[in-house]
């Protein structure tokens, strides 16, 4: 069987395709979806806070937790030199805290439960601290789902309510869908060396098994729900600036 990628957005590896791989562009533009989301449902939309905590997640989670993923045994395979990853890790997370600290100042000064929330979340979650007590499907869902959901919300309102509380159980849930998908395709494309057998079907042909076909449908549907998330996204956004 021929090498299989890490990912289904992984580009070859070396170069500049490395730094893009290591963003995980799908998977961060779906969890800053949600970011934009909690703040459109706000009762009142402040373009430039949700403009700062856009930035401070790309910075925190697209940046910073995936660096540290990948410092933690290379599963995307890039080649990017260690003290960089490290460099990578640090920087943008100290420049998300730095955000949180201003819009705390400016803003409210219980947005730096936020803050420290978000900045605990990377290490712990990343380097399965606490004995991974966090590294899990559940606390994905809550870390990476719910959690900027309600700080996109609270950055606008000020507060969370039963209606914010609710959203983020929507984006709990799919993010731990996102999770329950994209587990097993990890597996198979990054631990499994072949795969073999046949399915035998009620009409008595067979269907050969491959990595491919055990990867194809999970990977259609983690493709679709993260463009769904950003319609959404798009579409909360264009009708509160409207």
């Amino acid at each position: 069987m021929t090498e299989a990628r890490p990912a289904f957005y992984a580009l070859a590896p070396g170069g500049w395709r490395d730094y893009v791989t290591l963003l995980h562009p799908p998977y961060t533009a779906w969890h800053l979806s949600y970011v934009v989301i909690g703040a459109c449902l706000a009762p009142k939309l402040y373009e430039g806070r949700l403009l700062a905590a856009l930035a401070a997640f790309f910075f925190a989670l697209g940046i910073s937790a995936h660096a540290l993923d990948e410092l933690e045994g290379r599963p995307l395979a890039t080649r990017i030199p260690e003290r960089v990853l490290l460099a990578l890790a640090i920087v943008p997370l100290l420049g998300a805290v730095a955000i949180g600290i201003a819009g705390a100042i400016a803003f409210d000064p219980w947005l730096l439960a936020f803050v420290a929330a978000g900045a605990a979340l990377v290490p712990l979650y990343n380097l399965e601290l606490l004995r991974g007590l966090i590294h899990n499907s559940a606390g994905f869902a809550l870390a990476w789902g719910a959690f900027p959901l309600l700080t996109g919300y609270f950055a606008c309102a000020g507060t969370i309510t039963w209606e914010a509380l609710l959203a983020g159980g929507f984006a709990a849930l799919t993010s731990y869908a996102q999770r329950v998908l994209s587990t097993p395709v990890r597996h198979l494309r990054r631990r499994v060396e072949a795969v073999s057998g046949t399915l035998e079907l009620a009409d008595g042909s067979r269907e050969q098994l491959t990595r491919e076909a055990l990867t194809a449908s999970p990977e259609r549907a983690l493709k679709v729900l993260a463009a769904a998330h950003v319609c959404l996204a798009a579409a909360l956004l264009v009708l509160r600036l409207s």
